[in-house]
């Protein structure tokens, strides 16, 4: 097993996502693949699959804070149930073919595509980025194409369905909290399949370190997934109590700050 400080720090790792997951309903991804992602160069492992490592562990440590999100907003009424039903095999589709594709993308592909990601995020949250409610949501064909969109995206860079999915119900006149709490639900599905996928697509990949599972680390997992089910539902309780504008800020530049040291170091 790895060293006492190492499972220290998948142990912080997961104490930061869920509680920004459960806030603000983005980020985790970003944190646990960036994280993960300078981890796994550090111990020196190689650089041919270290973000393909990084990002099936991300989708798999977020699958225990999701769920734990999920029941907090759930509590507090803040998920549209019928719209979940309606758009989760859209996204497990996606996720699930997105992630199979990615076991031949290079790692510059999944880097560079991670860091776009990146600056997107960090423009949501510092500009506060939300389109106008302007219509209502679209028929179920519309919503399964958005799905599997978002399911095939977020398989690319471990998560952040919130990313789009939470912009695009509000500009459907779903309100911000419901929005939040719709797409953490989402993400629990999202997250298994993509975990599915990432196991799979890395099964036979020779030279993945010990208690791997295909391109799923399972120390880190479990570090992750302890904490993040604790704190998740403490950042909930917050949401739903603060409007977050300095504190999205403040998290945009810490992303900034993770995203600099992957672009360099990976």
């Amino acid at each position: 097993m790895p060293p006492p400080a190492e499972i220290a720090a998948y142990l912080g790792i997961g104490a930061v996502v869920g509680f920004f997951a459960g806030l603000l309903g983005i980020g985790g991804a970003v944190i646990i693949a960036s994280s993960l992602a300078l981890m796994f160069t550090a111990r020196g492992y190689p650089p041919s699959f270290v973000m393909h490592l990084a990002i099936g562990t991300s989708l798999a440590a977020m699958a225990a804070g999701a769920l734990a999100s999920l029941r907090a907003h759930h509590a507090r009424g803040a998920v549209d149930v019928a719209l979940v039903k309606t758009m989760t095999p859209g996204l497990l589709a996606g996720v699930f073919v997105g992630s199979l594709l990615a076991r031949f993308a290079p790692t510059a592909f999944l880097k560079y595509f991670f860091l776009g990601f990146v600056l997107f995020n960090t423009a949501q949250m510092v500009f506060n980025l939300r389109p106008t409610a302007s219509r209502q949501l679209p028929g179920r064909g519309a919503l399964l194409a958005v799905a599997v969109a978002i399911g095939a995206c977020s398989s690319l860079f471990g998560g952040g369905a919130a990313a789009v999915g939470v912009p695009f119900l509000t500009w459907c006149n779903v309100n911000t909290h419901r929005a939040i709490g719709t797409v953490a639900a989402m993400a629990f599905p999202l997250a298994i399949a993509g975990t599915l996928g990432y196991i799979v697509s890395g099964w036979s990949v020779e030279d993945l370190p010990p208690w791997s599972l295909g391109f799923v680390y399972v120390p880190a997992l479990l570090g992750i997934s302890a904490t993040s089910v604790v704190t998740a539902p403490l950042g909930a309780r917050l949401a739903h109590r603060l409007k977050g504008a300095t504190l999205r800020r403040i998290f945009a530049v810490f992303l900034v700050v993770m995203g600099a040291k992957v672009a360099v170091s990976v």
